[in-house]
């Protein structure tokens, strides 16, 4: 069943998000407004080396206050690719520039209340170039055995939904390779 929308207003605007108020009506004639968040979309980064190893950050997010693994990731800037958003992300996050990136998956997480979009990439080989040269984004940088993800996201090592969806559909595409 298709909703129907007669209009929006947005009532809150920055570099990171719009907040609109959506006037919806559903099938059985029942309308309201809708909150809706507008994300700028999301660029992942998955590489795996030779190893079966995947690159991962460890950080924390303060808005939770969890400590927890993460691909490397970051939003999209206007006028780039989503694919040559998830190399920068990773050459600047980690230090590695990562070979040719491939779609690996698509995701819209939230999308009961977020129209983000996630692209996820994976590289299969990467060149280590230096230190990372975004300073604020994680304590450490490892590469992390594919055999142990698993276990770490049932552990809550691993949270984070962009992360979690890349590294699920990441652990499929190798059961397949």
């Amino acid at each position: 069943m298709e909703w129907t929308t007669h209009g929006e207003r947005r009532v809150y605007s920055n570099h990171w998000l719009n907040l609109d108020v959506v006037d919806v009506q559903v099938p059985d004639g029942q309308r309201w407004e809708h909150h809706v968040v507008r994300l700028r979309h999301l660029a992942v980064g998955a590489v795996v080396n030779d190893r079966r190893e995947v690159l991962m950050l460890w950080r924390h997010r303060f808005i939770t206050d969890v400590w927890a693994w993460e691909l490397p990731m970051g939003l999209i800037e206007d006028g780039e690719t989503p694919e040559a958003a998830a190399a920068r992300e990773v050459e600047e996050e980690t230090g590695w520039r990562p070979g040719p990136m491939k779609p690996l998956i698509y995701a819209e997480p939230a999308n009961g209340i977020t129209d983000s979009q996630h692209h996820v990439f994976r590289a299969d080989t990467a060149t280590h170039i230096g230190p990372p040269t975004e300073q604020n984004e994680s304590d450490r940088v490892e590469w992390v055995p594919l055999a142990s993800v698993r276990g770490m996201i049932d552990r809550r090592e691993i949270v984070s939904g962009a992360s979690l969806v890349g590294l699920l559909y990441l652990l499929m595409d190798e059961r397949n390779r």
